[in-house]
């Protein structure tokens, strides 16, 4: 029987029972990912003979009854991310010679633990889009409707694990780019609070805003790969107790939970506000408490595209070149960052601690750290766009990167958010919600969105590749 379909933790139990070998999921795997890799392009670097001798090293652990958490679990990292000996381009032409001597912190505990990291992922150019295509790699497809994006940057881990080709993925959010393409793809996107999972060596752009993270589908597969990254992290000494909270589900009577629908100016389509507001009678008939309330402030896309793209210019234009070979919308946030004062980029760091404290005092005010909105408010947009061109059926012109609005504030504070699917959209492609609370409280968090994933019990197995031994690529993929 395949295993394809199989979560991470079915497949860590079966290698440990020695129902398969390490090896020989690592060759389905391959298998199925070839097709994937046809249909999507969710691959940057393919590290098949590297992960065949990775295998063979779990291979011979498991014999021994020893090994890592993830002992012999093929996975994938993102382009972006290092490394050592290998290409890191981090979809840039400008990037292709750059080899890394050093392995990013974060890489290097998931291959402590075990897993067996077989290919790094699309992203575009410096991760910079919310969408996944670059001259150097090409555009990436959504599984669900090859002719929708995945969403961006970590759009090739998204698509990569919708479709089956490996269960978990390393990805990257510095703007939502976890989150945008874990909601277009229908699978759990978690960005830890800010420094609970250590990033560096890396890429020194968005210092202050990126956290490395688990894109899984389904929330257990994303808390065990997220114990491996965040376990005894000296530089994050608050985050609470892994061991003490990360038991799964928690009972959701009586649970307070404060919501808001839109934060009164997130888009947001009528099949989304539909399927957010049904999931809140659910919960309601489960016993939770529901409080309407937001941190009461505007859209923060203006404070984080000056803080992002002032800080993203800041190192390109160290470089001998800094504008040259770059994709055309790379050099139009290059642009945007280069028009930017010193004052304003200060002005904005500022703002940053306006928007930690309204989410502190709203938190305080209701007497909870969770906190339910959705994750974008519409299906994935056709490829072509850099944003959707309707909302509720009417045109609609939006400001630069204001699509994204529910997504900023996670990054500007240092707070958790997790993406969970929510079931299928009009368009028959995934909605999502994100549940998002105070700095530290990661595990709490998961364990909300494992309870919220029980009542939603939308089944989100592999899409767009058949997952038998003779699979074919289904008819999205083809149009």
């Amino acid at each position: 029987m395949s295993m394809i379909a199989c979560t991470a933790v079915e497949l860590l139990q079966a290698l440990r029972e020695k129902r398969i070998s390490a090896a020989e999921l690592l060759e389905e795997t391959i298998q199925h990912s070839e097709r994937v890799s046809e249909a999507f392009n969710p691959f940057a670097v393919k590290l098949y003979d590297r992960a065949r001798e990775a295998a063979r090293e779990a291979d011979a652990q498991l014999a021994q009854g020893l090994g890592g958490p993830l002992c012999g679990l093929p996975i994938t990292i993102k382009d972006s991310q290092w490394l050592a000996g290998l290409p890191c381009a981090n979809g840039s032409h400008t990037l292709t010679d750059f080899i890394p001597d050093e392995t990013s912190e974060s890489v290097s505990r998931l291959e402590q633990a075990g897993a067996v990291i077989f290919a790094k992922t699309t992203c575009p150019e410096f991760s910079l889009q919310g969408i996944t295509e670059s001259s150097l790699y090409g555009l990436t497809s959504n599984p669900w409707n090859a002719e929708r994006t995945c969403g961006g940057s970590s759009g090739g881990a998204g698509a990569a694990v919708a479709a089956g080709a490996g269960t978990l993925s390393l990805g990257g959010d510095g703007g939502g780019s976890i989150r945008i393409p874990a909601a277009f793809c229908g699978i759990v996107g978690f960005k830890p609070s800010f420094k609970a999972v250590p990033r560096q060596p890396c890429f020194p752009s968005w210092s202050t805003l990126v956290s490395y993270g688990p894109m899984a589908r389904s929330v257990a597969d994303a808390r065990l790969m997220y114990s491996v990254l965040a376990a005894n992290n000296e530089e994050f000494p608050y985050l609470d107790d892994l061991q003490a909270h990360n038991s799964g589900p928690m009972p959701l009577q009586g649970q307070r939970i404060i919501v808001s629908e839109d934060l009164g100016f997130a888009p947001l389509d009528d099949d989304a506000r539909r399927m957010f507001r049904d999931l809140l009678i659910r919960l309601e008939a489960a016993g939770a408490h529901l409080i309407h309330d937001q941190p009461n402030l505007p859209s923060s896309v203006i404070a984080w595209a000056t803080s992002a793209h002032y800080d993203s210019w800041s190192f390109q234009q160290q470089k001998p070149a800094p504008l040259e070979g770059l994709d055309p919308n790379t050099l139009e946030m290059m642009s945007f960052g280069a028009e930017l004062s010193a004052e304003e980029f200060a002005a904005a760091e500022a703002h940053r601690a306006t928007i930690d404290a309204a989410y502190g005092q709203m938190f305080e005010r209701n007497g909870t750290h969770f906190f339910l909105t959705p994750t974008l408010g519409f299906e994935a947009f056709k490829h072509g766009q850099r944003h959707p061109d309707t909302i509720g059926g009417q045109s609609i012109e939006f400001p630069w990167l204001d699509w994204a609005s529910f997504l900023y504030d996670a990054n500007l504070t240092g707070m958790p958010a997790c993406a969970l699917p929510l079931g299928l959209g009009d368009d028959d492609l995934p909605l999502s919600l994100q549940i998002s609370g105070p700095r530290g409280t990661d595990a709490a968090i998961l364990n909300l969105a494992e309870s919220l994933e029980h009542i939603i019990d939308w089944d989100n197995s592999p899409v767009g590749i058949a997952t038998s031994t003779d699979a074919i690529i289904t008819e999205a993929a083809l149009t």
